[in-house]
């Protein structure tokens, strides 16, 4: 698997090299059957045409949007979306299959399962559904990953951290369809990788390490120790290898003098930091998201210099 030394690498969502020729979702107020059939059909295609670039350029992992099927779990959307594209689905299915490809899919924020809202608890799991329904159509197993934050803090992190527990254990709101796939990171300012072990202890769930959230919020952990306690909570015969994300600062992300702001995903991949982070966890096995914003561009040159590294 991966790189003769267990890595693969990745990006989320978008391939700048690909225009996508159509929109990928539409506003709420326009919402129609016919729009909602048509911007599926373009955004299947162009899923497909991503994932072959990203084969034929070995980038075996990608996070596939959210924006997908859009306003799927929204109480408008009546389309049994799930039968009208189950072909394409499986035949995507299929290729990721065929390619030995990693995949997950990353929510919005809004998704919050330790909300004191029922409201918000509802619509979380809804479209955490949604996520698991794409996957299950296109018959991936559990590896397959659907990752989310913690959540709010609420003015007291323990009774937060509880909530998330109760929710998650509660049969009668999350279901396996839900659990066989869920996994947390570690934020950058109210959740590190200690509360999300936490979690982790009493519910079993994943944990995806997300480096540059570790870089900026943490206690003290260096980052192999803290990477290494996320890596033991993932069940490889079942969940695969351990996913984790990687960026670094953005140096001039909104400041005129050039100074870093905290929490700015970098524009580009830097060489000279990638590398050092492969030097910090030689010997480790997991797969890379890389969280840079100009996506498959810096895909490639990690990859470049992950087959460096391995020579």
């Amino acid at each position: 698997m991966g790189l003769g030394f267990g890595i693969r690498i990745g990006y989320p969502c978008i391939n700048n090299s690909i225009p996508h020729t159509s929109p990928s979702t539409f506003r709420l107020a326009s919402y129609s059957e016919n729009k909602l059939v048509q911007t599926v059909k373009g955004n299947l295609y162009h899923l497909a045409q991503i994932l072959k670039y990203n084969v034929k350029n070995n980038l075996l992992f990608f996070r596939i949007s959210s924006d997908l099927i859009p306003f799927a779990s929204h109480p408008i959307c009546k389309l049994d979306w799930r039968a009208l594209f189950q072909s394409e689905l499986e035949q995507i299915g299929d290729y990721i299959k065929q390619h030995d490809i990693r995949i997950s899919m990353h929510p919005d924020q809004f998704v919050i399962l330790n909300s004191p809202n029922d409201v918000i608890l509802k619509n979380s799991i809804n479209e955490l559904t949604y996520h698991c329904k794409i996957l299950d159509t296109m018959r991936l197993d559990a590896t397959a990953k659907v990752q989310i934050h913690v959540g709010g803090a609420y003015g007291n992190k323990v009774k937060a951290i509880d909530r998330f527990v109760n929710t998650y254990n509660n049969d009668s709101l999350i279901d396996d369809v839900i659990k066989r796939r869920l996994v947390i990171e570690n934020d950058d300012r109210l959740f590190n990788i200690m509360d999300c072990l936490s979690i982790n202890k009493h519910t079993g769930i994943p944990i995806v390490f997300d480096c540059f959230h570790h870089e900026l919020y943490c206690n003290g952990e260096p980052l192999k120790v803290a990477l290494c306690g996320a890596l033991l909570t993932w069940n490889k015969d079942i969940d695969g290898s351990p996913m984790v994300d990687y960026s670094s600062s953005n140096n001039k992300a909104g400041r005129k003098d050039g100074k870093s702001r905290k929490g700015k995903h970098a524009e580009t991949i830097n060489a000279i930091l990638f590398k050092k982070f492969l030097e910090e966890t030689e010997g480790l096995d997991f797969d890379i998201i890389l969280e840079i914003k100009d996506k498959e561009k810096s895909a490639l040159k990690g990859l470049k210099k992950l087959k460096e590294f391995g020579n």
